[in-house]
C-alpha cells in the first residue's frame, strides 16, 4: 500500500499554486507538508480528497486515484464536522456506525479527554473540545490514508500528544498520514515543503486599458 505523487501541482484559476513535487508514502508513513499561507496545502488535500478540482500531475493510492478508492481516504479540515444540536455522543456514535466500529466510539472519547461530555449538545462545546471531537472520528473511520489540516490547530499539549498516539497507531496499523501544518505534531514523518508558484502576468496589453487613441 502506497500513495505516490510525481509532478504533483494545484492551480487557482489559470495560476499555478506551487512548484511541482513528487512524493512517496508507504504503507506506516507520514508526510509533512509545510509551506506558507497562500501556498495551497489545504487546496492540495482537498484535491486528493476529491473536494475540489483535480491536481495536474499524477497521484495513486495502490495504482489508483485515491478519490476513486472508495472509504480509503479521511478528511480532517478546518471545520470540524461536528452537529451542533447533537450530543457527544451522538456526533460520535454517527461516525462510528456509519464505519462499523460502535465499539470504539467509547474509546475514543477517553482519548481525547471527553468520556465525560457524552450527554453534552456538542454547540456548547468551547473550540478545542469541538476540535478532538472532530479529530476522535479518526478513531472510528478504517480509512487508510488520512488527510489533515493544521489539526493541532486549538489543541492544548495534552491534546497534542493523545493526537500523536493516535496518528502512531494508525501507522502502526500500516495506514498512512498527510499532514498539512504550521505547527509541531508529535509523530516521526518526513517534510516537504511546497514552493509557492510566481503568478502568471499577462503578456498582452488589456485593450480596456489602453489610451484613447492609441
Amino acid at each position: 500500500m502506497t500513495l505516490s505523487a510525481e509532478d504533483l501541482t494545484c492551480r487557482s484559476g489559470a495560476d499555478r499554486l506551487f512548484a511541482p513535487v513528487s512524493f512517496t508514502v508507504p504503507a506506516g508513513g507520514a508526510l509533512l507538508l509545510q509551506g506558507p499561507n497562500g501556498a495551497g496545502k489545504t487546496t492540495l488535500l482537498r484535491a486528493i480528497a476529491g473536494l475540489g478540482p483535480r491536481p495536474e500531475g499524477r497521484i495513486a493510492l495502490d495504482g489508483a486515484a485515491p478519490w476513486a478508492s472508495d472509504g480509503a481516504v479521511a478528511l480532517t479540515g478546518h471545520l470540524d464536522a461536528v452537529k451542533p444540536g447533537l450530543t457527544v455522543d451522538e456526533n460520535l456514535g454517527f461516525w462510528a456506525r456509519l464505519h462499523g466500529r460502535a465499539d470504539a466510539a467509547a474509546g475514543a472519547l477517553a482519548a481525547f479527554g471527553l468520556g465525560g461530555f457524552g450527554e453534552r449538545l456538542a454547540g456548547r462545546l468551547s473550540a478545542g473540545q469541538k476540535r478532538r471531537l472532530g479529530l476522535a472520528r479518526l478513531a472510528v473511520d478504517g480509512a487508510r490514508l488520512w488527510l489533515l489540516d493544521e489539526p493541532t490547530v486549538s489543541l492544548d499539549a495534552d491534546s497534542t500528544a493523545a493526537l500523536g498516539r493516535l496518528i502512531g497507531e494508525h501507522l502502526a496499523r500500516g495506514g498512512m498520514a498527510l499532514i498539512a501544518t504550521h505547527l509541531p505534531v508529535p509523530v516521526a514523518a518526513e517534510t516537504l515543503r511546497l514552493q509557492p508558484a510566481a503568478a502568471r502576468h499577462r503578456t498582452e496589453a488589456d485593450p480596456f486599458l489602453a489610451e484613447p487613441g492609441a
